[in-house]
């Protein structure tokens, strides 16, 4: 039974009632109004693609008239312009400001999410119109085209926010499964990018920078000339990396659950992306046809709501729904055993490693070196990690299988052979020593095949089960795709590399020891002589005091060695002053798991933003003399 609106306060069933079992409820009278928003909003979007299309942006040059007068001449651009005005005015306007005042003046302003996500509906709406205004009174500006686009599509997420709230009531206190929500949350925020990408594109007319498809100029990664080929090169890109992570969200929620409608709403994302894909395909093929230009759009809006539903759906799967897929090797579908071969490559150690390659590169040019080096370098050097990276789990099979936080990787639950893994590795390593000789140039590939050996020979089989100094000697190896970076842009190793390379250097002790301290009873079990194991929780806060300190003061040298400016001092000493206080934290109360957790996590963060802060002074250039 579904409660009618005299039943509920904002959208929640009286308690006495019995609880809703439904997937999709039946909707109420304030629900259908907030359908009818969303709805609207969607219309709205394809609308303007339709304006934007027909290049019917200044068919009104005047607003809110249109050449000085409520109704437009007979002209079919003034038309198209003036219908997108009207929708706003006449739907979309009225539509989500009766859904936020029935919040404010009922009694659903108690559901404070609901509350909040309509007064910013109402809000966005009107942010919007003036941002319509300035559009057309500023000829157009790319910039403002993207923030118009930007509102509608927030708005559009809004109202369904509202609809599904108003129609299923609060979300859970808590996830059935925290790591899909945040999986869909990606893939969501993804598509938002990637339809900003796209109006950005059109704002700056580089839908045909290439003309060809999927190529382009011929080839998949071209030489990018000028502003107009980059963006047009980036928008490509990123349309692969949500292809990517929708493929990723339908898999993930078919192993989760064995409900219907998130399983429907991943399939149809899929399906919308095909399409789309296909449409962005026709755009360049038929010469940024209408016809094809504005289903592109709408396709695209259409993707940005399904997952926004599905992020809502996912977020309410009931514990009893998710089911428990077998890890055995034996029993596994190729969709595990892929997911297992991925496990292997340790993506989120890759992440990290990335984060310094390329404002390495942005430093080594002064600038933005050429997007096919950097796509180059990194695939280069995510090949190189991967291949290390699995050779290590090989290689520690028995340590991951005694240790609790490392029990769920593939070898220890057998989920792929270790030989398999062994020459996956094997494999992955020649393969990018091949890549990056081929693009790059030689010297980039044999720095990274010298980290993987260091890694592989001299930390992992050596010196993690030997000395407590393992991860101060082997941690060498997470520093060379500074130099990797380096290389591939000037073909030498540089005196600001060399520094860089210490940074990272003297960030690994206390970014790894924080984390043993945390799990210090693992190591202990597995007999790994981490210094929290054998020098105690005391004498570890002590140490990573002390690197930290030698850290702050490493990252001050480039300073002189690259004529840094303003923007990285700032910046170096500000996330410095932060380390060394989490440090000096842990330090005051060692066996604090909190403060280790605490500090591990900032740790990351510190390294992110301070070679952010590199390549950004490289850019900025604010210099101290």
């Amino acid at each position: 039974m579904v409660a009618s609106d005299g039943d509920r306060y904002h959208g929640v069933a009286r308690s006495t009632r019995p609880r809703e079992r439904r997937e999709v409820p039946d909707l109420t009278r304030f629900a259908k109004l907030a359908v009818a928003a969303a709805a609207a909003t969607f219309v709205l979007i394809a609308i303007g693609g339709l304006v934007r299309a027909t290049d019917s942006g200044l068919g009104c040059p005047d607003w809110p008239l249109c050449f000085g007068d409520w109704l437009p001449p007979a002209d079919l651009h003034a038309w198209i312009e003036h219908s997108h005005r009207l929708t706003a005015a006449v739907f979309v306007g009225p539509l989500v400001g009766a859904v936020g005042l029935i919040t404010v003046f009922t009694r659903r302003r108690r559901d404070r999410p609901l509350l909040a996500a309509a007064v910013v509906a109402g809000v966005l709406v009107i942010v919007q119109s003036l941002i319509g205004a300035a559009v057309v009174l500023q000829g157009l500006a790319a910039e403002l085209v993207t923030a118009h686009l930007a509102m509608a599509l927030t708005v559009f997420a809004a109202t369904i926010f509202i609809a599904e709230r108003a129609a299923r009531g609060p979300m859970p206190g808590l996830h059935a499964r925290p790591a899909l929500t945040r999986l869909l949350v990606l893939a969501s925020g993804a598509i938002f990018v990637q339809m900003l990408i796209g109006s950005w594109v059109t704002g700056h007319a580089a839908g045909l920078a290439f003309t060809d498809f999927p190529l382009m100029d011929g080839a998949l990664i071209p030489a990018v000339t000028d502003s107009r080929e980059a963006t047009h090169l980036v928008h490509r890109a990123a349309s692969v990396v949500v292809a990517g992570l929708v493929v990723w969200v339908a898999i993930a929620v078919h192993r989760t659950t064995e409900a219907s409608l998130p399983r429907r709403l991943a399939l149809l994302l899929v399906a919308l992306v095909v399409v789309q894909i296909a449409l962005g395909g026709l755009n360049v093929l038929s010469r940024l046809s209408a016809l094809f230009v504005v289903p592109h759009l709408a396709v695209g809006a259409a993707m940005w709501g399904v997952s926004v539903w599905l992020v809502l759906v996912g977020r309410r799967l009931d514990p009893t729904a998710v089911r428990h897929a077998t890890a055995d090797a034996a029993t596994a579908g190729p969709v595990d055993t892929v997911r297992a071969y991925v496990a292997l490559t340790k993506p989120r150690i890759i992440e990290l490693l990335l984060v310094t390659t390329v404002p390495t590169m942005v430093l080594a040019q002064r600038g933005i070196p050429s997007l096919g080096l950097m796509l180059a370098v990194v695939l280069g050097g995510t090949l190189a990690a991967g291949g290390a990276n699995a050779i290590n789990m090989y290689i520690d099979r028995d340590i991951d299988d005694v240790m609790r936080r490392t029990r769920h990787r593939p070898l220890p639950r057998h989920a792929v052979d270790p030989r398999a893994a062994l020459w996956f590795g094997i494999a992955l390593t020649v393969v990018a020593f091949t890549f990056l000789t081929l693009t790059v140039n030689l010297l980039s590939a044999l720095l990274a095949m010298s980290a993987t050996a260091f890694y592989v020979f001299v930390y992992t089989m050596w010196l993690k089960r030997s000395t407590p100094q393992n991860i101060v000697i082997g941690g060498a190896a997470g520093c060379v795709p500074v130099l990797v970076a380096w290389a591939a842009v000037t073909g030498e190793i540089g005196l600001p590399a060399l520094i860089l390379f210490a940074v990272v250097f003297y960030w690994t002790p206390p970014h790894f020891w924080a984390l043993a301290l945390r799990y210090r009873g693992d190591y202990a079990a597995a007999n790994v002589p981490m210094l929290p194991v054998v020098r105690g929780e005391v004498e570890t806060a002590r140490q990573i005091v002390i690197y930290t300190l030698l850290l702050i003061g490493v990252s001050l040298l480039l300073l002189p060695a690259a004529g840094m400016g303003w923007v990285y001092l700032i910046s170096a000493l500000v996330l410095g002053g932060l380390f060394l206080l989490h440090a000096l934290r842990l330090r005051a109360d060692a066996s604090s798991g909190r403060q280790a957790i605490g500090l591990f996590r900032y740790s990351i963060t510190y390294l992110t933003l301070l070679f952010a802060a590199v390549a950004a002074d490289a850019l900025i250039r604010l210099p101290l003399v």
